[in-house]
């Protein structure tokens, strides 16, 4: 078979096949070009989920007459001109393909005017006849119609209408976020969907992402705001606890240009580890601004993907960021963690995600200092646990030496967001009065995150304190376990696990960290192993160590049945407020509610 050269219309939907994924994918394009082009206000009607019709029209600058088929051109575009201009990419489109390939799968109409002229130009994609003069404000309108009505088999793999329109949706969404300044309309089938106006300031940007984003979103937000160097990070990052069975709250913008990167993907989980159950995931608004010559946009027909060219300082710049910012925040009842009970006591139901009603800045306090005076962590745990279903009290012997608390500290609620203990509930809750109403306490999940805490603050310092057993004990494992155990001896023994190789497929553990002297030994083992065997977070030293510690903290933490004492539960609540990340345990779940009394007063119909 011969070498031949393509036809400009094969040629144009070839191209189209990866510009023009569905009806969602030429929004987009349309859109982009008329923000390009200064639009400040863009119109989009959409039918059948626009397969039948999409028009976008804007009023931006506009196509001159003698420029209309131009348009129409693969690869021509006002927007680059050389190398030079490739390399600092400052607009969403550049590539030149969008039109031509839009044009080439549907029945397309192009309609602008430009300032200077009294009317507007319209030209038909493959119609070489002149523009014909159109009235038309300042700006451009493109109409496509019958989408893939030339590619039968393309049309074929689109969805239902009401999923390709939510795409269109959700797209214009995501583009809103980007442009503060921007107006828009969409409608659908006549029906009209969406109506946002520009906004300016701070406050304004604010009510734009409560509108779009909900403002569930908003009332669990914080603020974020970093520079370093030629980067800047700014947006919003919402607590773990408003964590989402699906990325559906997920918006990221690089430059203005909203994007999907694996690399900035993976900072933002690991921002988020400590903090978030594994099959969670987190919300976020996020804008990374960067020197256009650091980032390569040109990697993607789409433009929907970029590659950094210091990757490693990028990514560490936004797990730093948002890392740092989430441990920063303490319990603050006035602000999260709030539970919405229904107005009827009836049918009360307890909603225990949803924030305040109304969005409500944060509070992140300095890290760790009582008083302003720093002191160093003291437990009120004993060292040795007993197990579950155990409620004899622990022997005096067995239980770290601590400060006993004044009275005048855990008595009286002061300022301690938490307030002061009332009671236990069924052996797993702690209640607490603070001046808001009720606070509720999950007291083994409050407890893990404070060990946690502990332990890495202990590992940071060096190592985690180690207590040899009066008696080592050997465990069965597995002989590939059991040689994974021992190529990370080194290692675990930083974390307070000291063990040799008693044989083929057995340890010998000869010391473990206080809290652990009494847990379930073979269990904690048996999971390590398991995750050497899998390579879980091997290359990553740190995160394979934060690993282990979290583990140990679940077995070491207080187990449901365990009775305390006022003191010991006023002593959790001072220590859930010094530690990081205290509103959830290490896997996610949350440590606590706050229950204000007018919701009692409703539940009970109080007042009515």
């Amino acid at each position: 078979m011969s070498i031949r050269i393509l036809p400009d219309l094969l040629i144009n939907q070839i191209a189209a096949g990866e510009v023009v994924e569905r009806p969602a994918a030429v929004v987009k394009e349309l859109v982009e070009n008329a923000l390009d082009a200064g639009a400040r206000r863009i119109e989009v009607d959409i039918e059948q989920g626009g397969l039948g019709l999409i028009h976008v029209r804007d009023d931006g600058r506009g196509i001159a007459r003698a420029e209309l088929h131009l348009a129409l051109t693969r690869h021509a575009t006002s927007k680059i001109s050389s190398l030079e201009d490739l390399e600092r990419v400052a607009t969403l489109g550049f590539r030149g393909e969008a039109l031509p390939s839009i044009a080439s799968v549907s029945r397309f109409t192009l309609t602008s005017r430009v300032p200077e002229e009294a009317h507007g130009w319209s030209i038909v994609g493959g119609d070489a006849a002149p523009p014909r003069a159109a009235a038309h404000a300042i700006g451009t309108s493109v109409e496509v119609r019958d989408l893939f009505f030339n590619t039968p088999a393309r049309r074929k793999f689109m969805r239902a209408e009401s999923t390709e329109f939510r795409h269109v949706d959700q797209l214009l969404r995501r583009l809103l976020l980007s442009r503060q300044d921007l107006g828009m309309s969409l409608r659908h089938n006549g029906r009209r969907i969406l109506e946002i106006a520009p906004v300016g300031a701070a406050l304004g940007a604010a009510a734009r992402v409560a509108e779009v984003c909900g403002p569930e979103f908003m009332s669990n937000a914080l603020r974020v705001d970093e520079a370093r160097q030629d980067l800047r990070l700014s947006g919003w990052v919402a607590l773990p606890s408003f964590s989402r069975s699906q990325p559906d709250l997920q918006y990221l913008y690089v430059n203005g240009r909203m994007v999907r990167d694996k690399l900035l993907a993976h900072a933002l989980r690991r921002a988020y580890a400590d903090a978030m159950h594994s099959t969670r995931h987190p919300a976020f608004l996020l804008y990374l601004e960067i020197d256009p010559a650091l980032v390569d946009v040109n990697v993607h027909p789409q433009k929907s993907e970029v590659r950094f060219r210091q990757s490693a300082q990028v990514h560490d710049f936004l797990f730093g960021g948002i890392h740092q910012l989430l441990r920063r925040v303490r319990p603050d009842p006035q602000q999260h963690h709030r539970v919405s009970i229904a107005d009827s006591a009836d049918s009360a139901e307890v909603s225990l995600w949803q924030g305040a009603s109304r969005p409500l800045p944060f509070r992140a306090a300095a890290p760790a200092a009582d008083n302003g005076v720093a002191r160093p962590y003291r437990s009120p745990w004993p060292l040795y646990q007993q197990p579950v279903e155990t409620l004899e009290p622990v022997a005096a012997a067995a239980v770290e030496a601590v400060r006993p608390v004044p009275p005048s500290e855990t008595r009286n609620d002061g300022d301690a967001p938490l307030g002061r203990a009332l009671a236990q509930l069924r052996g797993v809750f702690i209640l607490a009065e603070n001046r808001l109403g009720l606070v509720l306490v999950d007291a083994h999940a409050a407890h893990e995150r404070v060990i946690y805490e502990r332990f890495k603050a202990d590992l940071a310092r060096g190592s985690v304190p180690s207590q040899a057993l009066l008696l080592p004990e050997a465990f069965v494992v597995g002989e590939i376990e059991a040689d994974l155990l021992e190529r990370r001896r080194d290692d675990l023994a930083r974390l307070g696990i000291v063990l040799d190789r008693a044989g083929p497929a057995s340890v010998l553990l000869r010391a473990v960290p206080p809290l652990l002297a009494r847990s379930d030994l073979d269990g904690l083992l048996q999971r390590l192993s398991r995750d050497e065997a899998d390579g879980g977070h091997i290359d990553e030293a740190v995160d394979a160590q934060h690993r282990v510690l979290a583990d140990m903290a679940c077995r070491a933490a207080i187990k449901a049945n365990r009775r305390l004492t006022l003191p010991e539960m006023d002593a959790l609540l001072r220590d859930m407020e010094r530690t990081d990340l205290a509103g959830q345990c290490n896997h996610g779940r949350p440590t606590w509610v706050q229950i204000d009394a007018p919701e009692l007063d409703r539940l009970f119909l109080r007042g009515r």
